[in-house]
């Protein structure tokens, strides 16, 4: 008889890690299915989506707001259909805002219900502690440091590694030699990484900054860009590259950009813990609307924002491996300021990849999927 599994994966990179885990769950029980919200990668496994990522790329307060019949909707049908389909267990992957709002559902129903990836409560809206003790039995968390954090809140958060690690294992890059021949690149230029985010939001606040100092920098080095594409994007999303024809610029992948880059522009988010993991030097990059920042900057209450300084530096700490450039300092001219300082100073460059090489310890290398893959047969 089938098992009905219930996924809500809001975002890319949910559906990737969702994936991994579905992955081992399958090889072990066949006779389960999946239903919910992911996109390419649990669509790939045999998911049945009622909603597909690309529809739930909505992020900041405004955003929401301006969303908020559709939302309601989403989430009206996914109640409806775990009524019908009454699963074994849930799997909530990160996506918070949507994900606790189901916790609770599942809860009443008295489905098990088991949340993979910890919303950022040590970062803000703490209040929500109360609804993950209260809805939730299995919290996995992928850094170390939120045990503690939870424990405090009286949650039993268990630490099962980050998922990044695993991904990147699995992997297979070309040589540098390979990749320079492949694109024609003479060996004595300067690779630098542009990496805006993988949401239209992001990229249309971040990319032209990013351009700009792309720009300058290509007036005081002998320079390629290696540009970093979202997959699940089309070219509308980059429209404004052809604005730029005068600079070298490479499409490639991420793990590329992040592979073989002297120093890259990263969009704050998962990519900086990526390419922390990589231990590519970087400048950590992010702006937003007006509104969403002025709400956030009241709510956040970390002095870094950027995973590559927590995870490197510790929860608390305003020390930095790498410089964070946030909102009005996000422009073209401090970008280009940032990258020239580090760009020449050969020591500066070599100390911030150690550091961040050796953050990647931190974040152990344990597979994390098939260790959530087990806890959720203990439920079938």
């Amino acid at each position: 008889m089938t098992k009905k599994l219930f996924v809500l994966a809001g975002e890319v990179s949910g559906d990737m890690h969702a994936a991994g885990v579905i992955a081992e769950l399958l090889k072990a029980r066949h006779e389960v299915s999946v239903f919910g919200i992911g996109g390419q990668k649990l669509r790939a496994l045999g998911a049945e989506l009622l909603y597909d990522t690309s529809q739930m790329s909505i992020m900041g307060f405004v955003d929401v707001l301006k969303h908020t019949g559709f939302l309601r909707k989403v989430i009206r049908d996914l109640k409806k259909a775990i009524r019908r389909e009454m699963p074994f267990a849930a799997l909530l992957v990160d996506y918070p805002g949507m994900n606790l709002l189901m916790a609770r559902f599942l809860h009443e129903l008295g489905i098990p219900v088991i949340y993979y990836i910890s919303p950022q409560v040590w970062a803000w809206k703490e209040g929500r502690v109360k609804a993950i003790r209260r809805d939730i039995d299995r919290f996995l968390v992928i850094f170390d440091f939120e045990v503690e954090f939870f424990r405090r809140h009286g949650i039993n958060a268990e630490f099962v590694g980050h998922p990044v690690i695993e991904e990147l294992d699995e992997i297979t890059l070309p040589t540098r030699e390979q990749f320079f021949r492949t694109h024609d690149i003479a060996s004595d230029v300067r690779l630098i990484g542009l990496l805006p985010g993988s949401r239209p939001q992001e990229i249309a606040h971040i990319l032209p900054e990013m351009l700009k100092a792309a720009r300058l920098l290509s007036r005081d080095y002998r320079t390629v860009f290696l540009f970093g594409r979202a997959p699940h994007l089309d070219d509308s999303a980059y429209h404004l590259l052809s604005q730029y024809k005068e600079l070298s610029i490479i499409g490639c992948s991420a793990y590329e950009v992040m592979q073989f880059s002297d120093l890259a522009l990263v969009t704050s988010g998962t990519a900086t813990l990526e390419s922390l993991c990589f231990g590519v030097p970087m400048i950590v990059v992010y702006k937003t609307g007006m509104l969403n920042y002025l709400i956030g900057s009241i709510l956040v209450k970390l002095k870094n924002i950027s995973l590559a300084n927590i995870v490197a530096k510790g929860l608390g700490s305003s020390e930095r491996v790498v410089p964070e450039l946030i909102q009005h300092k996000a422009n073209g001219l401090e970008i280009y300021r940032t990258a020239r300082m580090i760009l020449d100073n050969a020591e500066s460059l070599e100390a911030m990849r150690r550091e961040l090489l050796a953050a990647r310890d931190k974040l152990a290398s344990a597979s994390p999927s098939q260790k959530i893959a087990d806890i959720l047969q203990e439920y079938l």
